[in-house]
């Protein structure tokens, strides 16, 4: 048995990394892995309770920023940590990098603050390998358009995104080893190919 493994899905809203999350963590248990599948913000019953209000309560940048990792460090210690510890691979829809991306990046929070919280939440913590979902602003906010509802974050506009987008293109040039970067933009069938191959090398 492999040593178990912290993976993490990243991107825009739009980018479709939620439906391939599910596949990829069903191909994984077709391989004979224990596989725990989580979400940021959430993952736990305050952190789903958090999760509630951030996705619908307007709030300064710098509270949402902290209220993140309040929710992150509760999902670290009720659920990620001790699902590694007993050998489950852990696949996380979100993970810190969303909070450079999306509170640093698209809110304009310091990132000195943003790292401050990643040490005090998560020192020894780190995700083994994130997959970036990529893809243009315009075509994941088309994506978008088909939603009913659209939570606090994706009513925002495509600056918004294009602030966010490049912001997880920053963090993946910073962490080359731990990033892999899927181009989003192609069809299902196409990202599927793409996420095989990871599979196969991790």
């Amino acid at each position: 048995m492999k040593k178990a493994k912290f993976i993490t899905f990243e991107g825009i809203d739009g980018a479709g990394k939620s439906t391939h999350l599910a596949w990829f963590a069903e191909t994984l248990r077709q391989r004979g892995i224990n596989v725990l599948v989580t979400r940021e913000p959430g993952g736990t019953p305050l952190g789903e309770h958090l999760r509630s209000i951030l996705l619908s309560q307007p709030m300064h940048a710098e509270t949402e920023a902290l209220l993140m990792f309040a929710a992150r460090l509760q999902h670290i210690e009720q659920v990620i940590r001790p699902a590694l510890q007993q050998g489950a691979w852990v696949v996380s829809d979100r993970f810190s990098d969303a909070s450079f991306a999306y509170q640093g990046g698209g809110r304009g929070v310091a990132l000195a603050k943003l790292e401050q919280l990643e040490y005090w939440v998560h020192a020894d913590l780190q995700p083994d390998l994130t997959l970036l979902f990529d893809i243009p602003v315009a075509v994941a906010r088309q994506r978008l358009s088909n939603n009913v509802t659209l939570d606090r974050f994706e009513q925002e506009k495509s600056v918004f995104f294009d602030r966010v987008r490049q912001a997880y293109l920053e963090r993946y040039k910073k962490y080359p080893q731990r990033f892999a970067l899927i181009d989003a933009a192609q069809t299902p069938d196409q990202v599927k190919v793409e996420l095989e191959k990871i599979i196969v090398s991790i």
